[in-house]
């Protein structure tokens, strides 16, 4: 009886060890796997997830900006139509064409 308790103490210690061994050889592993990552992505130039939404946003407020002068000039073209004078961009493109 003395003996198989032993015999499962000496075991659990043993798997313990096996358990603690693993778990290092793993977070030496990832931290490994990890840097030469870095290295790769740093070697690609990659940019970062934050750089690139700033990017994206200052982009959109820039399309939003254009379409929004655009829809201006738009308007002050049509009100230079209806009071009978014709717009310079207009008159610059007959003169060319002529």
């Amino acid at each position: 009886m003395q003996t198989q308790n032993r015999f499962f103490d000496d075991l659990a210690r043993v798997a313990n060890g096996a358990v603690g061994a693993l778990s290092g050889v793993r977070s030496d592993i990832e931290a490994r796997f990890r840097d030469q990552l870095e290295r790769v992505l740093a070697g690609l130039d990659v940019v970062s997830r934050e750089e690139f939404e700033a990017v994206k946003a200052m982009a959109a407020k820039a399309r939003a900006e254009q379409e929004e002068l655009q829809q201006r000039v738009a308007a002050l073209e049509s009100q230079l139509a209806e009071n009978g004078k014709t717009p310079a961009r207009s008159r610059q493109q007959k003169t060319k064409t002529d």
